[in-house]
């Protein structure tokens, strides 16, 4: 997951310097008065988007698998755990009895 992240983040900057530089050199538009960063901001943001979502399914991919596989261990330990505390405690029920 952290190398998808990181993989992400690398596109969206490069995507910032590109949009940074056409900003500054007029081929698109300056935003308006001190809003100029977030417009650069903003516009990186929307072009890395689908980059990343067509560039890195892949490893979208993997990521996800890796996340399922983890949730359905976490899943197993929860029942295993669940299990032992109900064998525990139908022996602990079955000895008082005959006590």
């Amino acid at each position: 997951m952290l190398r998808y992240t990181l993989m992400r983040l690398g596109i969206f900057a490069g995507c910032f310097v590109v949009v940074w530089g056409a900003v500054y050199s007029g081929i698109f538009p300056r935003g308006f008065g001190d809003a100029n960063f977030l417009w650069v901001l903003l516009l990186s943001m929307v072009l890395s988007a689908p980059i990343s979502w067509v560039v890195l399914r892949k490893e979208r991919d993997r990521a996800s698998v890796r996340i399922v596989q983890k949730v359905d261990r976490v899943k197993a330990n929860l029942e295993a755990n669940r299990n032992q505390e109900d064998v525990a405690d139908d022996a602990a029920r079955a000895q008082g009895q005959t006590s």
